[in-house]
């Protein structure tokens, strides 16, 4: 296979994995390496770092492309619009930019006619498995090169080693011996010092966020306005999506919002430990809730609830880009058409709290839900109501009951 690889386009982004790898491929395969790098918001010092870095270490060029506001309007949104969390708390913020920055992988291989592509994801994680189904489903003849499921190098500390003895600059250290993972959406934490579920992660890894403890002592308000499922403007002002976002996880982290930590069920069968600040996706997610309670008919509701775990696990597992996820997208966008209004939050210590919700086309009236008398519903109805939904329940206590409950 070495003869056959003269060409490779390797998702980079100036962490350790990836900066071993860069080294690794040339010294292995003897092999010009492309360095591509999404921009979808992990900071400006680290992307001016990344192409001094990267040429540094061999890249033969190296290309950087700004995917943030393609990354929340076609990526975030949409799977905000189906209310994707992840085993009841991760708000998948690594999972939704992978299939993102290997499409964007394909597309440079593409241009620059490179016959593989390669990543720094792990042989046990779930990143290996959502870069590749997204390669396979652009370019089904790409030769795909991972090198942790071809190295000797066991862990970190092997990479660490390598890394100082070819003189490659790693954000990683001993003392600091975990991996993090950033975008607009979010911050992913783990390894290392995590890899123990009863360890409290130690304070000052967390980027994003204040300490709830340290965060201000009165509620700050937000209102996040939607349009057809999507959020259009934070406090009146209409922002693009990008802009939106940012300004969110402005307030929340402010605020200490957003701190997630759990063990969660990988794809390929193993449980770890992550830990995650997500400050303006724990917003959104809040806000659309409370908008879509007065205006999602309830059983189109129910529906769409019912196969939300579903879709959060084609996420989470790498299926973007499947015709299954895609069906499913069209329900979700369906459902989430008539969810426009505003969400009044109130964000303190760590905690969102709705303080009100508006729509035009709001399906809450007062007049209908009122003990007071009104016009539209006959409490008398209800008894006949209750009859016909209680007769399987009479018929089952007949059946099964003692022989005085038997007809």
């Amino acid at each position: 296979m070495g003869k056959d690889i003269k060409r490779v386009v390797l998702a980079y982004s100036g962490g350790l994995d990836t900066s071993v790898i860069m080294k690794w491929l040339i010294e292995t395969y003897g092999c010009e390496v492309y360095a591509f790098s999404a921009d979808i918001g992990q900071g400006s010092v680290e992307i001016k770092e990344i192409k001094d870095k990267a040429l540094k270490t061999g890249a033969a060029k190296v290309f950087i492309k700004d995917l943030k506001e393609e990354f929340v309007r076609d990526f975030v949104f949409p799977m905000l619009r189906a209310g994707a969390v992840y085993e009841g708390g991760y708000l998948l913020g690594t999972s939704i930019a992978r299939p993102l920055i290997a499409k964007a992988q394909i597309e440079t291989a593409r241009m620059v006619k490179a016959d593989s592509v390669s990543h720094g994801a792990t042989g046990k994680g779930n990143d290996q498995v959502r870069f590749e189904l997204t390669y396979y489903s652009m370019e089904p003849h790409i030769k795909v090169i991972a090198p942790w499921r071809e190295w000797d190098m066991k862990g970190r500390a092997d990479l660490i080693r390598y890394a100082e003895r070819h003189g490659i600059p790693v954000p990683v250290t001993k003392s600091k011996p975990y991996s993090s993972d950033r975008n607009l959406f979010h911050i992913s934490f783990e390894g290392g010092i995590l890899e123990d579920p009863w360890a409290e992660p130690p304070e000052d890894m967390y980027v994003l966020t204040k300490s709830p403890q340290a965060a201000p002592d009165s509620p700050t308000y937000v209102e996040v306005g939607f349009k057809n499922g999507d959020p259009v403007a934070v406090n009146g002002r209409r922002m693009p999506p990008a802009k939106l976002l940012a300004a969110l996880n402005e307030a929340g982290g402010e605020n200490g919002v957003g701190r997630m930590d759990m063990v969660e069920s990988r794809y390929v069968g193993m449980k770890s430990r992550g830990v995650y600040e997500t400050p303006g996706g724990t917003i959104l997610h809040a806000a659309r809730k409370a908008v879509e309670s007065i205006t999602m008919d309830r059983e189109l509701m129910h529906l769409r609830d019912s196969l939300t775990p579903r879709y959060a696990e084609l996420v989470y597992n790498g299926y973007w880009f499947s015709p299954e996820r895609t069906a499913l997208q069209r329900l979700m966008d369906d459902a989430a058409s008539a969810v426009t209004g505003v969400a009044r939050l109130k964000l303190y210590k760590g905690g969102v709290t709705v303080a009100g919700r508006k729509a035009r086309e709001s399906l809450y009236h007062p007049a209908f839900a009122t003990f007071e008398e009104d016009t539209v519903y006959d409490q008398k109805d209800a008894e006949g109501f209750i009859k016909i939904n209680a007769l399987r329940l009479k018929i089952k206590a007949m059946v099964d009951g003692s022989g005085k409950g038997r007809a």
